[in-house]
């Protein structure tokens, strides 16, 4: 297939398709904080995802998270093991319904928590100087509209 059957003639650039900028984006920008939670901690980015969630907002489920951070049950299940091996999450059962585990960091978990929240800031702080206050305020409105964060 030439250009001119399929591509840059027709107006379709993949460089400019929304998704494959989204994703470049989003791969690019998380390389170097992925290489920190991963040499630092041994983490995968599902584990500091949840490490994140239940930093950000207490004791949880491990269904809670998934509905909120939109992970499958089957990659938080594994991240939960990982993390509680670490001796960075703790399981409890629910008191009012036994079938449920609640999660929550432990002194350790909360220490790497803090830790990664601050390297997080200052990460983002870094991200957005390339562009004006402006700018990143109108970025993350859009990314969110895309994400359906409201």
């Amino acid at each position: 297939m030439t250009d001119s059957e399929f591509g840059e003639s027709d107006g379709f650039d993949l460089r400019d398709f929304l998704p494959y900028l989204l994703n470049r984006a989003a791969e690019e920008s998380a390389l170097e904080f992925q290489q920190i939670y991963k040499d630092r901690y041994g983490m995968l980015r599902t584990e500091w995802r949840v490490l994140f969630h239940l930093g950000n907002y207490g004791q949880m489920t491990a269904k809670q998270i998934g509905e909120r951070a939109r992970i499958h049950k089957t990659k938080i299940s594994r991240a939960v093991h990982r993390l509680e091996s670490r001796r960075y999450l703790q399981r409890s059962r629910s008191e009012s319904d036994r079938r449920v585990e609640n999660l929550r960091l432990t002194p350790m978990g909360q220490s790497v928590y803090r830790e990664l929240y601050g390297i997080a800031g200052q990460y983002d702080a870094r991200l957005a100087e390339q562009f004006s206050t402006d700018e990143v305020a109108l970025l993350r409105n859009m990314l969110r509209r895309l994400a359906h964060m409201g």
